[in-house]
């Protein structure tokens, strides 16, 4: 029998190791009590990425162009997508094929840069409606209207029905195949995008922020608008701001969201609704508001119980001088 050669070696090293690691991430989600399955073999045309642990890489500049250095591979030209910062030390690196056929690198760095501390008495509070009309709401009045991929999702229907009439298997089919993918990676890019963007802005620009602790999975399971559902991608979001917060030293709260619609924000009076009366009018009190508004400060309200800080006056102050607003 030949000895193995050292890339071998290091492929079968590689595959024990992600072997051990997804055990174990299965064993850690069965003792905190979620049903899990079982690991699932998977061939060749699987096995989509590699990595190099602590050494083999190198990342420098060229005659004015980024290179990785992989070992065994050579000078790789790479698009540096943002600077790194300049205490960072990269400890590993990660090379994955999409679907597309275009290839990624992810590096794992290491830095000393320090997490600010959060305040203690937060000043710039905001809590967030999210929805498909709108999809974000929030008690500063913002409302940011629901990213339009109509163009993009008409590409991937026609590329999807290209796909239809080639014949399965053949050279032709996967050809195709590469190019659906590259109409979800278009969509899927755009989303991200969105969605980066916004959860840094509220990251950066608040204190303290109060979200839905939405059913994602619940919700697409409704007989209806799923789609929309789907596309919306709250639960991305609220992973996303929950680590920006925290990279920020902000404050992140997720609230139950049962009720925050019917409820009044002032006087906490449930009103029924249906779903196509977009403004909330309260018999009891007279408050009235738009019904994201309104589900917004019920957010904020619950987010603060949350955190024991109880009725903020500032939220006060701002409740008060919206109505004022909406009276004049």
């Amino acid at each position: 029998m030949d000895r193995p050669s050292g890339r071998e070696l290091e492929s079968a090293a590689d595959v024990v190791r992600r072997l051990y690691k997804d055990r174990s991430n299965l064993a850690k989600k069965a003792n905190k009590g979620y049903k899990v399955g079982k690991l699932k073999w998977k061939g060749k045309g699987y096995y989509h990425s590699f990595e190099y642990n602590q050494s083999g890489f190198e990342l420098k500049k060229t005659s004015g162009r980024d290179e990785l250095y992989l070992n065994k591979i050579g000078d790789v030209p790479v698009v540096v997508h943002r600077p790194l910062p300049d205490d960072a030390t990269i400890k590993g690196v990660v090379v994955k094929r999409e679907a597309s056929g275009r290839w990624y690198a992810s590096l794992q760095l290491d830095t000393t840069a320090c997490v600010p501390p959060k305040p203690r008495q937060p000043t710039k509070v905001v809590g967030i409606d999210v929805g498909i009309l709108k999809y974000a709401h929030d008690t500063d009045g913002h409302a940011v209207g629901s990213l339009d991929l109509s163009a993009e999702e008409e590409r991937l229907q026609h590329e999807q029905r290209v796909l239809s009439r080639k014949e399965h298997g053949s050279a032709n089919y996967r050809k195709q195949q590469r190019t659906v993918a590259r109409r979800h990676a278009d969509i899927k890019r755009k989303r991200r995008d969105f969605l980066h963007k916004l959860s840094r802005w509220y990251a950066k620009t608040y204190d303290l922020v109060a979200v839905e602790k939405l059913n994602a999975k619940g919700l697409l399971e409704l007989p209806s608008n799923s789609h929309n559902r789907a596309s919306a991608a709250w639960a991305t979001f609220r992973q996303l701001l929950k680590w920006k917060c925290k990279r920020e030293g902000t404050h992140f709260v997720e609230v139950r969201p049962h009720g925050t619609t019917k409820e009044c924000a002032q006087c906490s009076v449930s009103t029924d609704k249906p779903l196509w009366v977009r403004e909330h009018s309260c018999p009891a009190c007279g408050f009235e508001a738009d019904r994201d508004e309104n589900a917004a400060w019920n957010v904020l309200q619950r987010g603060l119980d949350h955190l024991g800080m109880g009725n903020a006056e500032s939220v006060v102050f701002r409740l008060a001088d919206s109505m004022q607003r909406r009276t004049i």
